[in-house]
């Protein structure tokens, strides 16, 4: 007599109750990565517009934590700034001046001179006062709340 051929019973084969756990945790895994940090569009972040009496500012505007980090934000066309998710609390601010590029611009490539109206400026608004220029001396403080906040920093002459 011949024994009748097995068949295959999946709750009975070793392999597949090894790992029939494993897929439970990799499926509850990925839910659990799925739902992840949404806190990001919470972040903090502080903008503004810098300005030197009627005119936007120019350089970079730095804010340093209570720990002495810096933070920096390239100030943008009109005076705009903004600095990123900055840790809540006191933070002193300062204004780092633009490089100075003389205040010209090279010319367009390929034409080897420049316009016949004369040479191009920046376009970079007025230099920051020397005060300014070091958080230990330019006064400028601001509290750092949850979220997102404006605050506009008007230098004075």
């Amino acid at each position: 007599m011949t024994k009748p051929i097995a068949t295959f019973n999946p709750r009975n084969h070793v392999f597949l109750r090894a790992i029939r756990p494993l897929g439970l945790f990799t499926l509850m895994s990925v839910l659990v990565m799925g739902c992840g940090d949404k806190s990001s569009a919470n972040k903090n972040e502080v903008s503004g517009k810098v300005t030197l009496g009627e005119k936007a500012g120019a350089g970079s505007v730095v804010f340093v934590t209570a720990d002495n980090k810096e933070m920096t934000s390239p100030i943008g066309p009109g005076g705009v700034y903004t600095i990123p998710d900055p840790p809540v609390g006191a933070v002193k601010i300062y204004i780092k001046a633009a490089p100075s590029t003389g205040g010209l611009i090279a010319p367009p490539k390929g034409s080897g001179e420049m316009p016949k109206d004369g040479p191009a400026t920046s376009g970079a608004g007025p230099a920051p006062p020397a005060k300014y220029t070091s958080a230990a001396t330019s006064g400028l403080t601001y509290d750092v709340k949850a979220g997102k906040q404006t605050y506009d920093i008007p230098l004075t002459p």
